[in-house]
């Protein structure tokens, strides 16, 4: 039986491709092994947001080519986001490899690593092979994405409700590795979300590279709701769902439709990530964000009226080309007055092929790492005085199951997606929502003591 590892970089997304990819491998007969020693496929699921993730990923794979003098039949592969930009320019840094798939070919690469394998047997020469580069747009590519069957679930999922984006940031190169917006039918994420229940999942996370787009293209409205809330309202009547998530949506999809669903769906939990990227007016146009940040603020403000204990998470980026001591300070007070649940921070790094990274103004690594350190130490006296109020309170948790750090206690989430640990018996209780007394916070995670009824 061939055995297949795979490694993940970026984003949720990725992680849900990744968790296809691997089934499929299951179905055709593979095991997927952790660890690459005695791998028969190595495959590296790859991320352009940053340079960072993509230097990673060329390294590992890099690095992962010794284990071809052991074995000279191993088929190395690249997938994803940078597979997708790189296409064969890949094969010149790492001349090993023999498959590049794109992001709307996840579903071939089993097949491809089939044919390779068989190809490597008959020719039973390492000079022979014929890489495979399949980065071509695909029709239809959404409906591709599969079930995740037969397979250990956790009690929380990501269900990838669309696919693509159209919305062109300047900073930013998905649209292009992802391809245009595509919107799985409704039906059809249900009928996922349902099956999901049957391996006892509670928690769903609708994924959409702008979530609250999906669908404007391909479906209507219906009784003035958006095709997103139309969405949130099937998978709501599902039973056995008890909590509904989705990232990341935008501004500009925010409609009142969406803040409304906060006041009449109940199992849409107390959070949002809700990305802002800059409070500045300014940057934000050079990012192509068509919003103003008063705007952001605006329906920030909306979601507490509509959920009054709602958290609101976020990405920013600091250091973008041309960003003044000015516009930085705009964004520390759109910060300020939002009271951010948490926020990741990103300085901005130039992505090839973008728009940003052809700018004028690129500000230095020291002034980018001021800022960065500055806001991070705002957002954490947030974070930390908000999670310090929840001592003495009690919260409803869903139970995950055993704690990654210590396996003797449990580990589960609030509605406004607080990590809790507690004591108790994860067989009897993982996938239960409880009321938990909170006793303790240590910055960005609290403990606390199971409430017997």
């Amino acid at each position: 039986m061939p055995k297949v590892y795979l490694k993940t970089y970026g984003c949720q997304m990725n992680e849900r491709d990744s968790e296809q990819v691997a089934q499929m491998f299951v179905e055709r007969g593979f095991t997927v092994t952790p660890e690459p020693d005695d791998a028969d496929v190595m495959l590296m699921n790859t991320c352009s947001v940053r340079d960072q993730a993509e230097q990673k990923a060329i390294g590992r794979m890099n690095h992962l080519g010794k284990y071809r003098k052991k074995n000279p039949n191993i088929v190395y592969g690249f997938m994803g986001c940078m597979a997708q930009s790189r296409g064969e320019e890949l094969l010149k840094q790492s001349p090993h490899v023999d498959l590049v798939a794109g992001t709307q070919k996840y579903h071939r690469v089993v097949e491809h690593v089939v044919d390779l394998m068989r190809a490597k047997e008959e020719a039973q020469m390492d000079d022979l092979r014929r890489p495979i580069i399949d980065t071509e747009e695909e029709e239809d590519s959404q409906n591709t994405i599969r079930d995740h069957v037969d397979k250990q679930h956790g009690v929380s999922e990501f269900v990838s409700i669309m696919q693509g984006c159209n919305m062109k940031c300047t900073f930013c190169i998905v649209p292009y590795t992802r391809g245009g917006e595509r919107a799985r039918p409704i039906q059809d994420i249900v009928d996922e979300c349902k099956r999901l229940t049957d391996h006892g999942v509670r928690e769903v996370t609708l994924l959409g590279q702008i979530v609250n787009l999906y669908g404007r293209h391909e479906f209507p409205k219906v009784d003035g709701k958006s095709p997103f809330v139309q969405l949130l309202e099937a998978v709501h009547e599902i039973d056995d769902i008890k909590r509904i998530r989705f990232t990341s949506p935008h501004p500009i999809g925010y409609k009142e439709d969406v803040i409304e669903a906060f006041t009449y769906l109940p199992k849409l939990v107390d959070h949002v990530h809700f990305p802002m990227q800059s409070g500045s007016d300014r940057i934000l146009k050079k990012m192509h964000r068509p919003y103003k940040a008063q705007r952001f603020i605006d329906i920030c403000d909306k979601m507490k009226e509509a959920r009054p204990n709602i958290a609101i998470s976020t990405d920013i980026i600091v250091g973008f080309p041309g960003e003044t001591e000015e516009d930085y300070l705009e964004t520390r007070k759109a910060v300020e007055h939002v009271q951010f649940d948490q926020a990741f921070i990103f300085r901005y790094s130039k992505r090839k092929d973008t728009p940003a990274a052809e700018m004028e103004d690129q500000l230095p690594e020291r002034v980018k790492e001021e800022r960065n350190q500055d806001l991070l130490k705002l957002v954490n006296e947030i974070v930390e005085r908000k999670n310090a109020k929840h001592v003495g309170t009690t919260q409803q948790v869903l139970c995950e199951g055993p704690s990654r750090y210590n396996k003797e206690r449990l580990s589960g989430r609030t509605g406004t997606n607080r990590i809790v640990i507690f004591d108790g018996d994860p067989k009897r209780l993982a996938g239960e929502l409880l009321d938990v007394k909170i006793n303790e916070s240590t910055g960005h995670t609290l403990y606390g003591d199971l409430v017997l009824k």
